[in-house]
């Protein structure tokens, strides 16, 4: 355990559950990283996400974005990819980035885009982009002909959750710099994405424990009413 670390440690209770402004204005006063580290938020849920309708899912555009410029790579042809070029789209192409991707190892995107015909082009890369988080989905808004308004939400701070194997979400939604005020406010974004997005399926409690740490420092907990 590093000296920042413990350092970090001191100003937490770990017994307590913080109310959620106050837990972000401790962070802030965390030792600072020659970074700036992102705020992550580890919610763990009352569901069972081997069981299809237990699958909570979906994205949230954070109303102070994430502080990481998301880079974009498009996945379409002809009048769409010209409309990708022009909504701001990093990269646009069709087959031919297939090699580069599988040979080359070419991951210099955040997020990939796919307009629905393309979809069995890029389903050829599923056992490379899976593993990585990267394959487009419906659910998630990145396999759409609106290419537009899809590079638009991801620009603007759209972020994705969903649960993992032990039925966690785990999310990254927004930076210390941004000061408790604004992370208060992203923080509030996606719980209430995330209480909305409970399955009809889900019984008893359904939020089980709520924690918010930076990347390198000790968790606190959250009175999540």
């Amino acid at each position: 355990m590093g000296k920042r670390y413990a350092e970090s440690a001191k100003l937490v209770d770990s017994n307590k559950e913080y109310e959620i402004k106050e837990a972000l204005e401790i962070i802030e006063k965390m030792p600072k990283t020659k970074f700036d580290q992102t705020v992550e938020l580890h919610v763990k849920l009352g569901v069972d996400s081997k069981h299809a309708d237990q699958q909570v899912r979906g994205t949230v555009v954070l109303p102070n974005g994430t502080g990481k410029t998301q880079r974009v790579l498009v996945f379409a042809k002809g009048p769409k990819a010209e409309e990708a070029e022009k909504a701001g789209a990093d990269f646009v192409g069709a087959e031919e980035l297939i090699p580069k991707i599988q040979n080359d190892n070419w991951f210099d995107y955040d997020v990939i885009v796919a307009t629905p015909d393309m979809m069995g082009v890029v389903g050829r890369l599923g056992k490379v982009l899976g593993p990585k988080g990267l394959m487009p989905n419906p659910k998630s808004g990145t396999v759409t002909m609106d290419v537009t308004k899809a590079i638009s939400e991801i620009k603007s701070g759209k972020v994705e959750y969903r649960l993992d194997k032990t039925n966690i979400i785990h999310l990254g939604f927004g930076k210390v710099s941004f000061g408790a005020e604004k992370l208060a406010e992203n923080y509030d974004a996606v719980m209430g994405a995330i209480i909305k997005a409970k399955p009809a399926a889900a019984k008893g409690q359904y939020i089980r424990s709520v924690s918010v740490s930076t990347t390198m420092g000790p968790g606190l907990y959250i009175n999540q009413k």
